[in-house]
């Protein structure tokens, strides 16, 4: 027999027919004992809410019942502490002999160890605090594919937990909500919780990461480029300032999608003053990735092998990309090496003509089927960036991102411009101590000039 003890913390007859309790689980081998006291402020609601769920009635505590399988089973109530003496009386010939005094020294025992311990677990639970994540225009299908990246611990760790929250406007509620559901019904070990929110003000609570997927759709016919930027720039007037109010202080700002992303990451450091600079990046890890799968395919040797390519200038508008510090790892040719040999990439491509003409040129298709893709590439790279940014980048290796500069290059300070840098301990830094050809510079130059239009 399993008999549960239910009460108030500081109820007297609790504590009577609690030590009864004790004395029967100490001396017969088949009665054993679960209890569960209340706090008195909660101890009415809960005594409601457990009758209406088994189907009993009762009023006052304590409440008893025995449960004929393991602990959970279903209950059959035996009721209160009279019923509970009558029982042991009837069953065991056991009493309770116990003095009002001692019922009531023993009641009020019972609040403070129960005051004591709901405080440890709490203390125990602030320990667990989950990453805030905060997804802006949710309902796009980058969205959809980031979710199981973010949740299944490779991005933050295996034993970090997250909570996401999704944010978008009220006539994506439904989608919001389908998402939400299929999230859950995956079970990730370390998803606390997933969300959905369309309340502008209750935006980046308490968020540690805030990843903004804010798309313009660029259709020149109907919108001018002016009007574009108007756009993207009211919606980062009100994000920054909801920033600065809501999340936390060291919060890390992404800015991904398909269009703007320099320009919303400007303005949201531009409109929230108090954001660090240091923790707001653009991610152009999609170009830097469909640009190393073109020079595979060329080359004829897996993507993966294809390290240190460089995205330079505004990553989703003029951009160039830049092979002069690229190798190649794992390249079947005449040179041998360890697995890990590098060659310089320029060296392996015989066809020059190629790199100058076709590959260059190739760039603004490149742009196109980085824009067109479905949410893949994009999802793939801001879960690149933010686990470089947690974990560290490998070691050595260049990864481009955009980020407010300060003049190295010789880049204009004060501008979103993408360049080298590399993360670790939870931050990032410029590789300044990569040398620039006159020919790069030049294009550098030029690209900064054209932003800065």
């Amino acid at each position: 027999v399993v008999a549960v003890f239910t009460g108030k913390a500081n109820c007297p007859y609790y504590a009577k027919a609690e030590l009864l309790a004790d004395y029967l689980q100490a001396n017969l081998p088949d009665f054993s004992v679960h209890k569960i006291t209340q706090h008195p402020d909660k101890w009415e609601q809960w005594l409601h809410d457990i009758c209406e769920m088994n189907g009993w009635e009762h009023r006052q505590s304590p409440i008893i019942w025995r449960e004929l399988l393991d602990r959970g089973g279903k209950g059959l109530l035996l009721g209160g502490v009279n019923d509970f003496l009558e029982y042991a009386q009837h069953y065991y010939g056991i009493t309770s002999m116990m003095l009002s005094e001692e019922m009531l020294d023993i009641a009020e025992e019972n609040l403070q160890a129960h005051i004591e311990i709901e405080k440890e677990e709490e203390e125990i639970k602030s320990l667990i605090r989950p990453l805030q994540i905060w997804i802006t225009s949710a309902s796009a299908s980058i969205c959809y594919q980031l979710i199981p990246l973010l949740a299944n611990g490779e991005v933050f760790g295996m034993t970090t937990e997250i909570s996401i929250h999704l944010l978008d406007s009220d006539q994506f509620k439904d989608v919001l909500r389908s998402i939400v559901m299929e999230a859950e019904d995956m079970a990730f070990p370390l998803l606390r919780s997933i969300s959905e929110h369309t309340e502008i003000d209750e935006a980046f609570i308490q968020a540690d990461v805030i990843i903004v997927l804010d798309d313009v759709l660029l259709n020149s016919e109907v919108q001018s480029l002016e009007n574009n930027i108007r756009k993207v720039t009211e919606i980062c007037q009100v994000y920054a300032p909801l920033i600065e109010k809501n999340a936390k202080s060291g919060v890390r700002v992404i800015s991904s999608g398909k269009t703007f992303v320099n320009l919303k990451a400007m303005m949201i450091m531009t409109y929230g003053q108090s954001i660090k600079p240091e923790n707001v990046i653009a991610v152009a890890t999609s170009w830097e990735s469909a640009a190393k799968a073109m020079l595979a395919r060329k080359l004829n040797m897996n993507a993966a092998g294809v390290k240190d390519v460089i995205v330079w200038g505004n990553i989703t508008g003029c951009n160039y990309i830049d092979l002069s510090h690229a190798k190649l790892h794992g390249y079947d040719c005449a040179i041998w090496g360890p697995a890990n040999f590098p060659r310089p990439l320029l060296n392996m491509v015989y066809d020059s003509k190629w790199i100058h003409s076709e590959f260059l040129s190739a760039q603004s298709s490149l742009s196109s089927q980085v824009c067109h893709c479905v949410g893949m590439l994009p999802a793939h790279a801001v879960a690149t960036v933010l686990r470089y940014w947690y974990h560290g980048s490998p070691p050595g290796e260049i990864v481009s991102v955009g980020i407010l500069t300060k003049g190295q290059f010789c880049i204009p300070e004060g501008i979103v411009f993408s360049m080298p840098v590399r993360f670790q301990n939870g931050n990032w830094e410029v590789m300044t101590e990569l040398e620039i050809n006159e020919t790069t510079q030049e294009v550098l130059g030029r690209l900064a000039h054209e932003l800065i239009q």
